[in-house]
Protein backbone atom coordinates (compact mmCIF):
# COMPACT_ATOMS: atom_id res chain seq x y z
CA UNK A 1 0.00 0.00 0.00
CA UNK A 2 2.82 2.43 0.64
CA UNK A 3 3.38 3.48 -3.03
CA UNK A 4 -0.34 4.17 -3.49
CA UNK A 5 -0.59 6.11 -0.23
CA UNK A 6 2.51 8.11 -1.08
CA UNK A 7 1.19 9.04 -4.54
CA UNK A 8 -2.21 10.00 -3.13
CA UNK A 9 -0.43 12.32 -0.71
CA UNK A 10 1.85 13.69 -3.40
CA UNK A 11 -1.12 14.44 -5.68
CA UNK A 12 -3.24 15.80 -2.80
CA UNK A 13 -6.07 13.39 -3.61
CA UNK A 14 -9.06 12.88 -1.37
CA UNK A 15 -8.63 9.21 -0.50
CA UNK A 16 -9.53 7.46 2.74
CA UNK A 17 -7.39 4.47 3.65
CA UNK A 18 -8.88 2.28 6.39
CA UNK A 19 -6.67 -0.08 8.39
CA UNK A 20 -8.30 -2.39 10.91
CA UNK A 21 -5.57 -4.32 12.78
CA UNK A 22 -3.63 -1.78 14.78
CA UNK A 23 -1.72 -3.49 17.57
CA UNK A 24 -0.31 -6.44 19.49
CA UNK A 25 -3.89 -7.30 20.39
CA UNK A 26 -3.97 -9.47 17.26
CA UNK A 27 -2.42 -12.11 19.45
CA UNK A 28 -2.38 -15.50 17.75
CA UNK A 29 -1.82 -13.99 14.30
CA UNK A 30 1.75 -13.50 15.44
CA UNK A 31 4.50 -10.96 14.77
CA UNK A 32 4.12 -11.00 10.97
CA UNK A 33 0.66 -9.48 11.35
CA UNK A 34 1.36 -7.08 14.22
CA UNK A 35 2.06 -3.58 12.81
CA UNK A 36 4.80 -2.55 15.24
CA UNK A 37 6.42 0.02 12.93
CA UNK A 38 3.49 0.88 10.67
CA UNK A 39 2.16 3.90 12.57
CA UNK A 40 5.57 5.55 12.39
CA UNK A 41 5.83 4.68 8.70
CA UNK A 42 2.44 6.24 7.95
CA UNK A 43 3.22 9.34 10.00
CA UNK A 44 6.42 9.81 7.98
CA UNK A 45 4.49 10.41 4.73
CA UNK A 46 4.08 14.14 4.03
CA UNK A 47 0.50 15.43 3.61
CA UNK A 48 -1.02 12.21 4.91
CA UNK A 49 -3.33 12.71 7.88
CA UNK A 50 -3.15 9.68 10.17
CA UNK A 51 -5.96 9.26 12.71
CA UNK A 52 -6.03 6.50 15.34
CA UNK A 53 -9.28 6.99 17.28
CA UNK A 54 -9.62 5.61 20.79
CA UNK A 55 -13.29 4.69 21.04
CA UNK A 56 -16.56 4.64 19.07
CA UNK A 57 -17.17 8.35 19.67
CA UNK A 58 -13.76 9.33 18.31
CA UNK A 59 -14.20 6.96 15.37
CA UNK A 60 -17.42 8.71 14.34
CA UNK A 61 -15.69 12.10 14.44
CA UNK A 62 -12.64 10.71 12.62
CA UNK A 63 -14.86 9.50 9.77
CA UNK A 64 -16.42 12.96 9.43
CA UNK A 65 -12.96 14.55 9.40
CA UNK A 66 -11.87 12.10 6.67
CA UNK A 67 -14.88 12.92 4.50
CA UNK A 68 -14.39 16.66 4.97
CA UNK A 69 -10.65 16.55 4.16
CA UNK A 70 -10.52 17.20 0.42
CA UNK A 71 -6.94 18.27 -0.25
CA UNK A 72 -5.05 15.24 1.05
CA UNK A 73 -5.53 11.57 1.93
CA UNK A 74 -6.50 10.34 5.38
CA UNK A 75 -5.54 7.03 6.99
CA UNK A 76 -7.94 5.75 9.63
CA UNK A 77 -6.19 3.26 11.90
CA UNK A 78 -8.74 1.15 13.75
CA UNK A 79 -8.60 -1.78 16.12
CA UNK A 80 -10.02 -5.28 15.89
CA UNK A 81 -10.25 -5.98 19.61
CA UNK A 82 -13.00 -4.60 21.83
CA UNK A 83 -12.31 -1.27 23.52
CA UNK A 84 -14.50 0.65 25.99
CA UNK A 85 -16.69 3.50 24.77
CA UNK A 86 -15.98 6.38 27.12
CA UNK A 87 -18.84 8.14 28.88
CA UNK A 88 -18.54 11.65 27.52
CA UNK A 89 -20.49 13.00 30.46
CA UNK A 90 -17.35 12.28 32.47
CA UNK A 91 -14.79 12.99 29.76
CA UNK A 92 -14.34 15.74 27.19
CA UNK A 93 -16.40 15.56 23.96
CA UNK A 94 -14.94 13.46 21.16
CA UNK A 95 -15.12 16.49 18.86
CA UNK A 96 -11.72 17.31 20.35
CA UNK A 97 -10.33 14.78 17.86
CA UNK A 98 -10.66 17.45 15.18
CA UNK A 99 -7.70 19.21 16.81
CA UNK A 100 -5.57 16.07 16.81
CA UNK A 101 -4.94 16.02 20.54
CA UNK A 102 -7.07 17.28 23.40
CA UNK A 103 -7.47 17.18 27.16
CA UNK A 104 -9.68 14.18 27.78
CA UNK A 105 -9.77 14.69 31.54
CA UNK A 106 -8.33 17.07 34.12
CA UNK A 107 -8.36 16.45 37.89
CA UNK A 108 -10.97 18.72 39.47
CA UNK A 109 -9.84 21.52 41.71
CA UNK A 110 -6.11 20.92 41.45
CA UNK A 111 -3.19 21.36 39.09
CA UNK A 112 -2.02 18.19 37.30
CA UNK A 113 1.35 16.80 38.34
CA UNK A 114 1.56 14.26 35.53
CA UNK A 115 0.31 13.89 31.96
CA UNK A 116 -0.69 10.55 30.43
CA UNK A 117 -1.00 10.49 26.63
CA UNK A 118 -2.37 7.73 24.41
CA UNK A 119 -3.91 7.02 21.04
CA UNK A 120 -6.24 4.33 19.77
CA UNK A 121 -6.84 1.19 21.77
CA UNK A 122 -4.46 2.34 24.51
CA UNK A 123 -6.75 5.26 25.42
CA UNK A 124 -8.80 3.07 27.75
CA UNK A 125 -5.57 1.95 29.38
CA UNK A 126 -4.58 5.44 30.51
CA UNK A 127 -8.14 6.09 31.66
CA UNK A 128 -7.90 3.05 33.93
CA UNK A 129 -4.46 4.11 35.13
CA UNK A 130 -5.64 7.65 35.77
CA UNK A 131 -8.40 6.35 38.01
CA UNK A 132 -5.95 4.21 39.99
CA UNK A 133 -3.49 7.07 40.36
CA UNK A 134 -6.24 9.38 41.58
CA UNK A 135 -6.84 6.92 44.41
CA UNK A 136 -3.23 7.54 45.40
CA UNK A 137 -3.85 11.31 45.34
CA UNK A 138 -1.76 11.89 42.22
CA UNK A 139 -3.38 14.54 40.02
CA UNK A 140 -3.21 13.31 36.42
CA UNK A 141 -4.20 14.96 33.15
CA UNK A 142 -5.30 12.54 30.42
CA UNK A 143 -4.59 13.43 26.80
CA UNK A 144 -6.11 11.72 23.77
CA UNK A 145 -3.70 12.12 20.83
CA UNK A 146 -5.34 10.43 17.82
CA UNK A 147 -3.61 12.50 15.13
CA UNK A 148 -0.20 14.14 15.25
CA UNK A 149 -0.82 15.87 11.92
CA UNK A 150 -4.03 17.56 13.09
CA UNK A 151 -2.41 18.49 16.40
CA UNK A 152 0.62 20.07 14.73
CA UNK A 153 -1.73 22.15 12.57
CA UNK A 154 -3.09 23.90 15.69
CA UNK A 155 -1.75 27.16 17.07
CA UNK A 156 1.16 27.14 19.45
CA UNK A 157 -1.12 28.54 22.14
CA UNK A 158 -3.50 25.60 21.80
CA UNK A 159 -0.71 23.01 21.85
CA UNK A 160 0.73 24.66 24.95
CA UNK A 161 -2.68 24.57 26.64
CA UNK A 162 -2.82 20.80 26.09
CA UNK A 163 0.82 20.05 26.90
CA UNK A 164 2.06 22.89 29.13
CA UNK A 165 5.83 23.12 29.41
CA UNK A 166 5.63 23.39 33.18
CA UNK A 167 4.40 19.79 33.47
CA UNK A 168 7.50 17.80 32.58
CA UNK A 169 6.32 14.43 33.95
CA UNK A 170 4.71 12.90 30.87
CA UNK A 171 4.09 9.31 29.85
CA UNK A 172 2.97 8.31 26.33
CA UNK A 173 1.42 4.89 25.73
CA UNK A 174 1.14 3.38 22.24
CA UNK A 175 1.47 -0.22 21.04
CA UNK A 176 4.07 0.58 18.40
CA UNK A 177 7.59 1.94 18.12
CA UNK A 178 8.48 4.95 20.26
CA UNK A 179 9.78 6.89 17.27
CA UNK A 180 8.34 10.40 17.22
CA UNK A 181 6.72 10.38 20.65
CA UNK A 182 9.73 12.10 22.21
CA UNK A 183 8.52 15.43 20.80
CA UNK A 184 5.52 15.20 23.12
CA UNK A 185 7.04 13.70 26.26
CA UNK A 186 10.29 15.69 26.22
CA UNK A 187 13.61 14.83 27.85
CA UNK A 188 12.06 14.12 31.26
CA UNK A 189 9.18 12.01 30.00
CA UNK A 190 8.79 8.32 29.25
CA UNK A 191 7.14 6.10 26.64
CA UNK A 192 5.54 2.67 26.91
CA UNK A 193 6.05 1.34 23.42
CA UNK A 194 7.07 -1.72 21.40
CA UNK A 195 10.53 -1.43 19.88
CA UNK A 196 10.84 -5.06 18.84
CA UNK A 197 8.63 -7.39 16.85
CA UNK A 198 5.56 -8.89 18.47
CA UNK A 199 4.78 -12.45 19.53
CA UNK A 200 2.24 -15.20 19.00
CA UNK A 201 -0.04 -15.72 22.01
CA UNK A 202 -3.55 -14.74 23.06
CA UNK A 203 -3.92 -11.00 22.58
CA UNK A 204 -4.39 -10.22 26.26
CA UNK A 205 -1.26 -12.22 27.12
CA UNK A 206 0.86 -10.40 24.53
CA UNK A 207 -0.34 -7.01 25.75
CA UNK A 208 0.43 -7.94 29.35
CA UNK A 209 3.89 -9.30 28.57
CA UNK A 210 4.76 -6.17 26.62
CA UNK A 211 3.75 -3.91 29.50
CA UNK A 212 0.37 -2.66 28.33
CA UNK A 213 -1.42 -3.01 31.64
CA UNK A 214 -2.90 -0.52 34.08
CA UNK A 215 -0.43 -1.71 36.71
CA UNK A 216 2.62 -1.02 34.54
CA UNK A 217 1.31 2.36 33.41
CA UNK A 218 0.80 3.29 37.07
CA UNK A 219 4.28 2.13 38.07
CA UNK A 220 5.96 4.08 35.28
CA UNK A 221 3.83 7.12 36.03
CA UNK A 222 4.62 7.06 39.74
CA UNK A 223 8.31 6.78 38.93
CA UNK A 224 8.06 9.86 36.72
CA UNK A 225 6.21 11.76 39.40
CA UNK A 226 8.91 10.90 41.93
CA UNK A 227 6.66 8.69 44.00
CA UNK A 228 7.34 5.30 45.60
CA UNK A 229 6.25 2.71 43.03
CA UNK A 230 5.61 0.23 45.81
CA UNK A 231 2.61 2.23 47.03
Amino acid sequence: MRPAIRLAALMENQVVFIFTHDSLGLGEDGPTHQPIEQMAALRAIPRLVVIRPGDANETAVAWRVAIETRDRPVALVLTRQGVPTLDRRQFAPAEGLRRGGYVLYDPPGTKPRLILIASGSELGLIVGAGQKLAEQELAVRLISMPSWELFEAQTGEYRESVLPREIAARLAVEAGVAQGWHRYVGDRGDIISVDRFGASAPGAVVMREYGFTVQNVCQRALSLAGRDTAQ
